[in-house]
């Protein structure tokens, strides 16, 4: 921003009386957008159509990793041969993505 060095100062009374209006008009600002509502109190009014799931269990098969998967040595992801970064030594993979 430029300063126009020719304009005539304020004096310190001007500039506290500026600032005490420019911070009150800022609270004003800020405190109009605000909602006074918790968070949790309102996650528990929703309840999703047949949410029970306090019984259910996960039944994943795992496989191992395949010939054309690697494990990233930063985030310990197994990813595909084409998201292996360019510059990874054999010992030493990384992912695109940590690589980044």
């Amino acid at each position: 921003m430029a300063t126009d060095y020719d304009a005539p100062r304020k004096t310190d009374d001007e500039l506290n009386e500026d600032s005490i209006e420019e911070l009150k008009a800022r609270r004003a600002d800020q405190s109009s957008g605000k909602v006074d509502e918790d968070e949790t109190e309102a996650a528990e009014g929703f309840e999703l159509p047949g949410a029970d799931l306090s019984n259910e269990e996960l039944s994943v098969r795992v496989l191992p990793r395949q010939a054309d998967e690697f494990t990233c040595s930063s985030c310990f992801l197994v990813h595909h041969r084409s998201q292996l970064a360019g510059e990874s030594t054999p010992s030493r993979l990384v992912c695109t993505e940590c690589a980044a």
